[in-house]
């Protein structure tokens, strides 16, 4: 990877891309420290701190980069834009109109994206807006009993209006670094703000774990040993996440000679790559995002999953705080990992469903069919398209167990060893996959330069 990147500044033109890069991520930084309208960072502060135990509320501000836990412009991220784009996608599946754009070349896929820009616009009114109401309750805003009806209305307003605009200018940005930079634009935004949050995260489960101080009574053999462990669970879960994100099984396909004029073409052969976690990351986000969505709406109106009721119990059992937490003084406790089951579930339910709506076997059999090819040993058309959709449904639970193996460690880690970090399975598979995606772009441009130079371009 380093030798790709060292290779690639002394290109003029890809260096110049990288550095545009750079300094659009740098004005993701800087614009995720300036605070909304009318919020003092002291209340702001408090307020957050009773979030904590919240994993709802540290898997948003993770991906936010630590926006949403300061109430930044940027608070809401480019979450908006990802949800708009996975509706897009299922919506797409589901009208036809949306279909024929998507297979109407360019043309198409520019109004499809017009209109996930201005699906993005509307969710981000709508979470601006539940934000602040949710938390001007919470007193961000100062005491609003005080305030009158107009300037109530005209704070959150302003601080709706400033939310919106900071996830457009952020949508903004993405697209300018994947015309004008390298790699997906949005994605390397999403990579910097889970980046952003490691140092800290580090330095959090280093004072917890491993430093030594006259009250823990650690022992320096034992400190060494929590930071053996620390790394090598880390060093372990960044080499799985490599293999599961570069693995694929490809599918031999040979096509046939035939007539074109006087000549005879074809007779070459091919293979359809299917990438063991065909879904990427997305279970794991719909997973941990169903779960959390009822801790964040019952956070903002002061439930807990400690008030002791019902429903208290609920959200326990629906929070990863809880799993695994086998604690000997309190056994009842271990009734709540029944959770991660549900988590488990959704996981590779979500896994089947994604990848049912972007690889559609009988489209990829027809045209096999059509093109003149075929898998050696089975037949064009139904046979074909049976055998492809046996073979993901193998490769689909292969690459879903792989994810859950992922997201489950940093999870049974808190559980066990009360070793609580933001950046858990979810982000080091984005972090991974980004990396891998944006080092591999970089690679393609160079193998056009060289192609360029040698064709004397």
């Amino acid at each position: 990877m380093f030798k790709t990147l060292k290779n690639a500044l002394k290109v003029k033109d890809i260096r110049t891309k990288l550095l545009y890069t750079f300094a659009i991520l740098l004005v993701v930084r800087l614009g995720s420290q300036l605070p909304l309208p009318g919020t003092d960072s002291k209340v702001i502060e408090s307020i957050m701190k009773s979030f904590n135990t919240n994993d709802a509320f540290s898997f948003f501000n993770a991906f936010t980069g630590g926006s949403f836990e300061s109430m930044s412009v940027f608070a809401l991220s480019i979450t908006p834009y990802i949800t708009s784009s996975i509706i897009m996608q299922l919506l797409t599946i589901a009208i036809p109109k949306l279909e024929e754009m998507q297979k109407d070349g360019e043309t198409g896929r520019k109004k499809i994206a017009e209109i996930t820009r201005y699906v993005t616009i509307g969710l981000s009114i709508i979470e601006g807006l539940a934000y602040a109401i949710g938390f001007g309750n919470q007193g961000i805003f100062g005491n609003i009993s005080s305030m009158s009806a107009g300037s109530y209305f005209m704070v959150i307003f302003t601080a709706v209006v400033a939310m919106t605009a900071g996830s457009g200018v952020l949508m903004w940005l993405g697209e300018r670094v994947t015309e004008n930079g390298v790699g997906n634009g949005i994605s390397i935004i999403l990579l910097i703000n889970i980046v952003a949050r490691i140092p800290d995260d580090l330095v959090s489960l280093y004072e917890s774990k491993v430093m030594i101080t006259d009250t823990n009574g650690r022992s320096p053999l034992g400190a060494v040993l929590a930071a053996v462990i620390i790394i090598g669970v880390i060093v372990a879960i960044v080499a799985f996440v490599v293999v599961l994100q570069a693995g694929e099984r490809k599918i031999a396909v040979q096509y046939a000679k035939k007539n074109q004029g006087r000549k005879l073409v074809g007779g070459t052969a091919s293979h359809i790559p299917l990438k063991i976690n065909t879904a990427g990351v997305i279970p794991v986000i719909f997973a941990s995002s169903l779960l959390q969505f009822p801790g964040i709406i019952s956070s903002l109106f002061g439930r807990t999953a400690g008030d002791g009721t019902v429903w208290g119990k609920v959200l326990k059992l629906l929070s990863s705080n809880y799993w695994f937490n086998f604690d000997m003084d309190n056994p009842k406790q271990a009734i709540y990992t029944l959770g991660f089951v549900i988590y488990a579930v959704l996981v590779v339910a979500f896994a089947y469903f994604y990848t049912s709506i972007t690889f559609n076997p009988i489209e990829v059999a027809n045209n096999i069919k059509r093109q003149g090819g075929f898998i050696p040993g089975i037949r064009p058309g139904k046979p074909t398209e049976d055998y492809l959709t046996k073979m993901l449904n193998y490769i689909v639970f292969i690459g879903a167990i792989g994810l859950l193996i992922v997201a489950a460690i940093p999870i049974i880690m808190s559980g066990l060893f009360d070793a609580r970090v933001s950046f858990g399975g979810t982000s080091l598979i984005i972090i991974v996959g980004v990396i891998l995606d944006t080092m591999s772009k970089i690679e393609s441009m160079m193998v056009v330069r060289n192609y360029k130079g040698f064709l004397g371009d």
